[in-house]
């Protein structure tokens, strides 16, 4: 059934045309479903009468059998020690037919999708929404038209404009696609349809090392050369969008997975690991990303009370974001931390600068602290394209943004390639690339370093480089990485 309207309406319809006394639905931990949830519960106890409304349920499923989140321990390799058990799949049976007078119309048809959306119009500003839709590479183009030189340093454009990325998967040859492709674009980077087509895509997956002359196997078998940008990064590029949508569980990707071993293994499991190495990148990418829903889920339902910061996430690209807000009015600024930091990098600033008037966000960034650390390539390119989506999505107006230590880099490079997000910049201790030409201090030519200073800069930097590792473990002695 598909209807449009606001999930409240739309709900409160149902349940007055079917009677309805239960609703189910099924736990999130982004805040804006969870915040469209509560929407609903509060309209139907507004709406209900003496007699009493429809009880809510909210349901999951889960993939490892964790009785009570607050045992769910700080650090993953913790977790890992734990050696938890999954949760085998209930396979779906034929459910009975519903004996219910309803009015079954039409699929909706996408001029009645386009017509609903131009009379609900979004909040976001048309140039916004346009400007989330061009890709920075794309962005960089343009500035290299106008000059060309190289508009920042390390982003590999060269002078002619063209990205010299390597990994340029979708810039492949199109080929003609066989008549039971499971992919649903022509690029072929995304796996969809139903779970039957997803399920037969996994197996096509998994059998990589055995070869097949199944034209839609050898499909699958072309395109997980082409994502495999990095060990195993194949298996979420192609299948992250059919599980983020939950065409197919977590728990099945698992057991078929397993499944499949045994069957390479006369029925068992190896203790020294999986023998292919498809199926260690669906296992690594299911369970890590049930790891970190789990971690959201709980600082969602668990107030730890460590800084007195409540954790929100957002879903940006399929990947678990986290991130913080304070403050009711005022300027609206976005914090970015460094290298190896996360939120509460700025936890004795937030509640400070808010209680001085400004409404502050801060973000941790995709591969830091608790926000997902997925199987892909990590770029500026991709951290300025996070934070330029964070403002248009979350903040949904122009901000101040600060970014510390090679945040710095990234918050300028979303101010220099899309400035009407960017009220201003502040840089805190920054790093990354510095531009040449575009400095407002003018150095001195004749500018000359002492012998003395050149050999004590060497010695110092011998010296980091001895003790980096011993300095490293006494700030981060835990280690939450894929």
């Amino acid at each position: 059934m598909i209807r449009f309207g606001s999930a409240e309406s739309v709900i409160q319809e149902l349940i007055t045309e079917v009677k309805a006394t239960t609703i189910f639905a099924e736990e999130e931990v982004e805040y804006n479903l969870c915040g469209m949830m509560d929407i609903v519960k509060e309209t139907l106890t507004t709406a209900s009468t003496a007699e009493a409304g429809p009880r809510i349920v909210i349901w999951n499923t889960p993939f490892y059998d964790i009785k009570n989140l607050k045992d769910l321990p700080a650090s993953h390799r913790d977790f890992k020690k734990l050696k938890l058990p999954v949760v085998v799949p209930l396979f779906p049976e034929k459910l009975p037919d519903l004996e219910i007078d309803l009015a079954w119309g039409p699929l909706p048809t996408l001029k009645d999708l386009k017509k609903f959306l131009d009379d609900h119009p979004v909040e976001l500003k048309n140039k916004w929404t346009s400007t989330k839709k061009v890709s920075v590479q794309n962005s960089l183009q343009k500035y290299q038209v106008a000059a060309p030189v190289h508009l920042i340093e390390g982003l590999e454009i060269s002078k002619s404009g063209k990205s010299n990325k390597k990994n340029s998967n979708y810039k492949h040859a199109q080929t003609r696609r066989p008549k039971t492709s499971v992919f649903l674009t022509q690029q072929g980077n995304m796996v969809g349809g139903g779970t039957n087509l997803v399920l037969n895509g996994l197996a096509a997956y998994l059998r990589y090392l055995e070869g097949t002359s199944r034209d839609d196997w050898q499909e699958m078998h072309e395109k997980l050369r082409n994502t495999e940008s990095r060990e195993g990064a194949s298996f979420g590029a192609l299948f992250g969008p059919a599980l983020c949508l939950g065409i197919i569980s977590r728990r099945r990707v698992h057991y078929e997975a397993i499944k499949y071993e045994k069957e390479r293994n006369g029925g068992f499991l190896s203790p020294f690991g999986y023998s292919a190495a498809t199926v260690i990148a669906a296992v690594d990418t299911v369970c890590s990303m049930e790891w970190y829903w789990l971690m959201a889920l709980k600082s969602q339902t668990i107030d730890e009370g460590i800084y007195s910061i409540p954790i929100r996430i957002w879903r940006w690209n399929g990947y678990l974001i986290q991130y913080t807000v304070a403050g009711h009015e005022g300027a609206a600024i976005l914090l970015v931390h460094g290298f190896g930091a996360f939120l509460e990098h700025y936890r004795d600033n937030i509640n400070s600068i808010a209680e001085g008037g400004n409404r502050v966000w801060a973000i941790t960034l995709l591969g830091f602290g608790k926000s997902e650390k997925p199987n892909v390539v990590y770029t500026e390119l991709m951290w300025a394209e996070l934070l330029r989506d964070f403002i248009i999505e979350v903040v949904g107006e122009p901000v101040h943004v600060v970014g510390n230590s090679i945040g710095g880099y990234f918050v300028s490079i979303v101010a220099g390639l899309w400035p009407a997000l960017a009220k201003s910049v502040v840089l805190i201790n920054t790093a990354g690339n510095v531009v040449p030409g575009y400095s407002s201090v003018p150095y001195s030519q004749e500018r000359q370093t002492s012998g003395a200073a050149w050999l004590g800069a060497r010695l110092l930097l011998l010296y980091l480089r001895s003790t980096i590792r011993n300095t490293v473990k006494n700030f981060y002695p835990f280690v939450s990485v894929q």
